[in-house]
């Protein structure tokens, strides 16, 4: 959705005839009337939902005594010997990254099938969207107690866990981005008598690779800071260290290992960063995304003069002197990026020292893990209690999206290279929200719930902080990519930068804006089960207690309320993107 689409193609008429005279006049359909008071009543539910937690500053203020009796038991921070720190850091990097490269593989078909666009019809289209939904509504934490009991402990139930479960964003992401391409390549090519996949592989990925691997890079970061709450399921890493220590209270330890996970997200963060901007280049608007990345440009200068004398590098004159293109620096720095990326990934799986045997004997074992999860059955709880527990997690998670929005337009806006007043504004919000994105969730509650106590209050604050991090990000990065001709073009004319923003910016970047949003909405419902484990309220204190207890249909239970959440949500978020489309 763009200003220049509602631009005519011609050019008669006037030269004073303003853009909005000239577009066409599309009256409010009843469809867009009620998208626009569900969006209205969620988030008047979201203010309510705020309320109900009490969420009181003074109060906060007054309880922060509990937190120096807390710090003054602890004492000193304390680490693992360093070559044991050391191992434990590749191990929780390595598992995270080969989890992540799992579901980034498996999302590609599902991505597919899941589009519109590329879909071979609604009912492939439908199953597709449904293994994405059923994939995020299952925590990885519940994933992860399932294959503790197939394989052995270590490694292999978190990548799995991680993997399964970062189908349901990536895929989700992946479609979402195909939606969204340029339409006439692909058909140009399916006239021309490509195949399906000379279509996907010359017309649908060029345009969507870049996105991808944001995406998969985006989500190896959430993944990390994930990993710490499967340390209290058994698998290997930093996060079970950290459990280990605060199971025995030793405290002091327990929060250094939490230190190390900060630094270690904040770092990671960093190198996504680069690792993106290198591949979108200074060209962020041209759409020849592979051309790009096979093909580098030459410096930005440079470039700039070959596109306005329309030049050509000499390599690039005909097809026999491109096969001999000169080792220029810019091509040495991308090769060896590409051969340290290749060594980071054998090397994550060979630090991931995974039993592939288990492989082989775990079909003993899934008839009886099976059993163990169904029928689903609410056990000594009440339906009732479930319920309302249900309903709980459904209004944190409300209450911190509301919480975060506002937060994260602002933030993320300044983010945006064009919307930034300069450069220093800029990297002063792109810190802010690495920092914010660095903190994991879990640990943030665990010290809220320090200081404000067992209940929702530090559920609600943990994930309306974490979620400024993860929706300003998105918001940046979806500002930085819509088109910039309307920009200039208001610009032209003598239009401000907040009228620039407000009438062009804005307006393009509203669906990813609503979708972003309801995604938000989407993983705070399932961020919310989690943290109720460390005592932030909801569905998740009767998870843990099911889990502890080995009563893992209880534990189905509950995930089948939370995908019948999930799939709410989803089925909202798809109206609402079809609507404002």
């Amino acid at each position: 959705m763009t200003l220049l689409a509602d631009r005519p193609s011609g050019t008669s008429g006037t030269s004073h005839t303003s853009v909005a005279e000239r577009a066409p006049k599309h009256p409010i359909s009843p469809e867009r009337i009620a998208a626009g008071l569900t969006l209205l009543a969620l988030v008047v539910l979201g203010v309510l939902a705020v309320g109900e937690v009490g969420i009181s500053i003074p109060a906060m203020v007054e309880s922060w005594g509990n937190a120096e009796n807390f710090m003054a038991r602890v004492g000193g921070l304390t680490f693992p010997e360093p070559g044991d720190l050391l191992w434990l850091i590749a191990l929780t990097v390595g598992l995270v990254l080969v989890g992540t490269l799992l579901a980034a593989v498996l999302s590609v078909p599902i991505a597919y099938l899941a589009a519109s666009n590329t879909t071979p019809g609604n009912g492939w289209r439908a199953a597709a969207r449904f293994v994405g939904v059923l994939t995020r509504a299952l925590p990885d934490v519940v994933l992860a107690m399932a294959f503790v009991l197939m394989f052995s402990l270590g490694t292999l139930p978190g990548i799995l866990a991680i993997g399964i479960h970062s189908i349901g964003m990536i895929s989700k992401m992946f479609a979402d981005a195909i939606e969204q391409i340029d339409e006439g390549p692909r058909l140009a090519i399916r006239a021309a008598g490509g195949s399906k996949l000379q279509e996907f592989t010359a017309g649908v990925l060029p345009q969507v690779l870049p996105s991808w691997v944001a995406t998969v890079l985006h989500r190896n970061d959430i993944n990390l800071r994930g990993s710490v709450v499967l340390g209290y399921v058994g698998v290997a890493g930093l996060g079970l260290e950290m459990s280990y220590a605060f199971k025995a209270l030793d405290y002091g330890k327990g929060l250094g290992i939490a230190l190390v996970i900060f630094v270690l997200c904040i770092a990671m963060e960093i190198v996504s960063s680069l690792v993106r901007g290198a591949m979108l280049g200074h060209e962020k608007q041209t759409r020849s995304w592979m051309d790009r990345i096979v093909h580098p440009r030459l410096s930005p200068s440079a470039a700039a003069g070959d596109s306005a004398s329309g030049a050509r590098p000499a390599w690039a004159t005909s097809p026999q002197t491109a096969v001999r293109r000169p080792w220029t620096r810019q091509r040495v720095r991308n090769t060896a990026a590409g051969i340290v990326a290749v060594l980071v990934v054998l090397g994550s799986v060979v630090v991931s020292d995974i039993t592939w045997t288990d492989f082989l004997t775990f079909w003993a074992k899934l008839p009886e893990t099976a059993a163990k999860f169904w029928p689903p059955s609410f056990g000594n709880y009440d339906a009732a209690s479930m319920i309302e527990a249900m309903r709980d997690t459904v209004a944190i998670a409300l209450a911190a999206t509301v919480l975060t929005l506002l937060p994260s337009l602002l933030l993320g806006s300044l983010a945006a290279s064009n919307v930034a007043p300069n450069g220093g504004v800029r990297a002063t919000a792109r810190f802010l929200l690495v920092g914010i994105r660095g903190i994991p969730e879990l640990i943030l509650a665990i010290v809220l719930v320090v200081i404000t106590g067992l209940g929702p209050q530090a559920g609600v604050i943990a994930l309306a902080i974490g979620g400024i991090g993860l929706l300003g990000k998105l918001i940046a990065d979806s500002f930085e990519e819509v088109d910039r001709g309307p920009e200039r073009a208001l610009r032209a004319v003598g239009a401000t930068r907040l009228q620039t923003y407000s009438s062009a910016t804005v307006p393009q970047g509203m669906q990813a804006l609503i979708g972003h949003s309801f995604y938000m909405l989407d993983t705070n419902i399932r961020a919310a089960t989690i943290l109720g484990i460390v005592g932030g309220g909801g569905v998740g204190y009767y998870l843990l207690n099911a889990s502890q207890g080995s009563r893992y249909e209880t534990v189905t239970a509950i995930v089948l309320m939370i995908l019948v959440t999930v799939l709410v949500v989803e089925g909202l978020a798809m109206w609402m993107r079809k609507v404002f489309k």
